[in-house]
């Protein structure tokens, strides 16, 4: 049994937003822009200093998804600032070099009954990355 987290949002203070995907959905451009209806929201609700002052900017890659036409113009629309991501370089996302692999390694091995106890499990772990960890993430992406 598989479970899908997006999970890459986040700055240098922890998670801004999670999501599961429910079973048999497709993460397609139109899923895609619910998520980012959903990050927009709590973007406002969780940093509101950010919000206020149209300081957060969006780093995704570039999955079909996330670079499709309907994404980028909802993202101009709104004014969202998105860090642009060279081709072929995963390693760029602090997603794919930090939080993933963090995220695997505690639960490299361990097995689960339920659904419910994977996303337990993984919020658990997801909750337990320290403040500082986050901002060491982002002082190595400025060295990448």
């Amino acid at each position: 049994m598989k479970v899908m987290l997006i999970v890459f949002f986040f700055d240098w203070k922890g998670i801004v937003h999670h999501e599961f995907v429910p079973r048999g959905e497709a993460v397609n451009k139109e899923f895609y822009l619910k998520v980012m209806k959903r990050l927009r929201e709590a973007v406002r609700r969780k940093r509101p200093e950010a919000w206020t002052n149209k300081t957060w900017i969006l780093h995704h890659d570039n999955a079909p998804a996330h670079a499709s036409l309907l994404i980028r113009e909802f993202l101009t629309k709104k004014e969202t600032i998105v860090v642009p991501q060279p081709p072929y370089s995963p390693d760029l996302a602090p997603a794919d070099f930090f939080l993933f692999p963090k995220l695997k390694s505690t639960l490299k091995g361990c097995r689960f009954q339920t659904i419910e106890e994977i996303k337990e499990n993984s919020l658990q772990d997801l909750r337990a990355i320290p403040q500082n960890t986050f901002q060491d993430a982002f002082q190595n992406c400025k060295k990448r």
